[in-house]
């Protein structure tokens, strides 16, 4: 979880020209199409099924506070749920479905918060190095 937070707040940080994503797909993407085109025999890939960069920026920078909206409701549900949580201490086979549910849930919730950490990683690794191709270098005079 802390990860993820520290992912999307470096995303926020560095992303400051969101625009810059605007048609730029992710590599990986990029050579899946490539490989459909091989196998379809040079027909052109659809670009409709995949979002650019900038939509999933906006995607990411949506999901964060529901993220942590979400942890805070259940923080606040464990600190003050102790006689729901005595009422169903009472049956043993309901706290042993109760548990593989839990870890179940926290099991699909660590994938998709390590999916989200990697795609919001490669966003701004992606970010950098547009920046770096428009940026001019640093021994040439920018004229």
């Amino acid at each position: 979880m802390e990860q993820y937070f520290s992912a999307t707040h470096r995303m926020e940080q560095e992303v400051m020209f969101p625009s810059l994503l605007r048609g730029v797909f992710p590599q990986q993407q990029q050579q899946q199409q490539q490989q459909q085109q091989q196998q379809q025999h040079g027909a052109a890939p659809e670009a409709d099924g995949h979002a650019d960069l900038y939509e999933r920026y906006q995607r990411l920078k949506a999901i964060k506070p529901m993220v942590e909206k979400g942890l805070a409701s259940v923080n606040d549900h464990n600190g003050s749920s102790s006689d729901e949580d005595a009422a169903w201490a009472e049956g043993g086979s309901e706290d042993e479905r109760l548990e593989q549910r839990l870890c179940h849930h926290l099991a699909g919730l660590q994938q998709v918060l390590t999916h989200l950490t990697r795609d919001t990683n490669a966003l701004t690794r992606r970010y950098s190095q547009i920046l770096e191709q428009i940026s001019p270098s640093e021994g040439q005079p920018s004229w």
